[in-house]
């Protein structure tokens, strides 16, 4: 077992904080199925503590060795796991012409991690080529998304941007559509192979400046009397019509 000093005690716990992690360009996942699924499949750490309970997959590097005491402490969780992975915080952004190549998902004000994490592997999914992440959703790097969205947190291209100026700079002939309680059907859709979905937080929808940018605004029909859908359902709903056959 390796004790951690003072200085690594408190720069580990101050990844709590999306300041400080953004500040180091780290972040943190203490879910032992999600990092042992990342493992897996060959994503790497910038360095991973775990007590012996902790069993890597085969072909992964071990991990530093820690006690249950020096984990607790530095975990962000009420109830400690027997893993902290610690990774770099990378922001990845739109080539020229990218986005009017493939499906895109674009979350505008979702600012639920679980709904963001969740959408995330709705994305991974579908196949969806990327998603773009509004700045006024929640946080890429915040454990809750990361825990939500399993391992599609590195399977998928996520871009943080501004989504009014992105999808005004698309191609004229691109399909923007937008989760309208106004819209057409999407039962009325068709495959697509090009297109971007947006959807908007439950409760205020899409913004202004967005939805000035939509081509298109679909719904799900609705035959109870629920008032609306969480986000995330939605999204999966609509990607499951642009992906039928």
């Amino acid at each position: 077992m390796t004790p951690l000093s003072k200085a690594e005690l408190h720069r580990l716990r101050s990844l709590r904080d999306k300041k400080n992690r953004e500040a180091a360009g780290l972040y943190v996942i203490e879910n032992p199925k999600v990092i042992a699924e990342l493992l897996a499949a060959g994503h790497r750490f910038s360095a991973l503590y775990a007590t012996g309970g902790f069993v890597p997959p085969a072909g992964a590097p071990e991990p530093t060795r820690v006690t249950a005491a020096d984990l607790a402490r530095i975990s962000q969780l009420p109830t400690p796991s027997d893993v902290f992975a610690v990774g770099a915080i990378v922001r990845p952004e739109l080539g020229p012409g990218e986005l009017e190549r493939g499906l895109t998902l674009a979350l505008d004000g979702i600012q639920d991690p679980g709904n963001v994490g969740t959408l995330l592997r709705i994305a991974d999914w579908f196949g969806f080529a990327r998603v773009l992440l509004g700045p006024d959703c929640a946080d890429l790097f915040s454990q809750k998304v990361i825990n939500a969205s399993m391992g599609s947190f590195a399977r998928v291209k996520v871009v943080v941007t501004d989504l009014a100026a992105t999808l005004g700079a698309a191609g004229a002939a691109l399909p923007v559509l937008g989760c309208d309680l106004a819209g057409e059907s999407c039962y009325e859709l068709g495959p697509m192979a090009d297109a971007v979905v947006v959807i908007g937080a439950e409760g205020r929808g899409l913004s202004s400046a967005v939805d000035a940018r939509l081509t298109r605004r679909v719904t799900i029909p609705r035959f109870g009397g629920a008032e609306s859908l969480n986000a995330a359902v939605a999204a999966g709903i609509v990607c499951a019509r642009l992906r039928a056959r």
